[in-house]
Parts: C-alpha cells; structure tokens; sequence
C-alpha cells in the first residue's frame, strides 16, 4: 500500500473512532450515566467499530455502525 493510500485510510480510521467515542459518550450521558459510564460507553463504541466495512469503504464518511 503507497503512503498516502496508507495515510488517508489512517486518517479515515482516526475519524471513525473520535466520530464513534463522542456518538457513545453522548448516548451515555443522555441515558443518565455518570461521566465514568459514559466514558467506558465511548471506548466500548471504538471497540465495536466496523473496521472491515470502513477499510473496504475508504472513509469515515458513514460514521459509527450502530
């Protein structure tokens, strides 16, 4: 894989995952769950990404799989 194919599926990745932790962080804290919670919500929101559909894709463009 050329660098800058390599650089812009990194920075796709990078996206999801910031898009991903804030939409489970959000969720958390609407649902009531205290700033831990919700913390431990954005980083189980990471977890579940769908890194095959995001790599086969190109981009972050479609956010979080819910």
């Amino acid at each position: 894989m050329p660098h800058k194919d390599a650089l812009k599926l990194a920075r796709a990745v990078q996206t999801a995952a910031i898009l991903a932790a804030l939409q489970g962080y959000e969720n958390a804290a609407i649902s009531g769950l205290c700033r831990e919670g919700a913390w431990e919500a954005a980083i189980s929101a990471i977890r579940m990404m769908d890194l095959d559909a995001l790599v086969a894709d190109g981009s972050a463009k479609n956010g979080p799989q819910p």
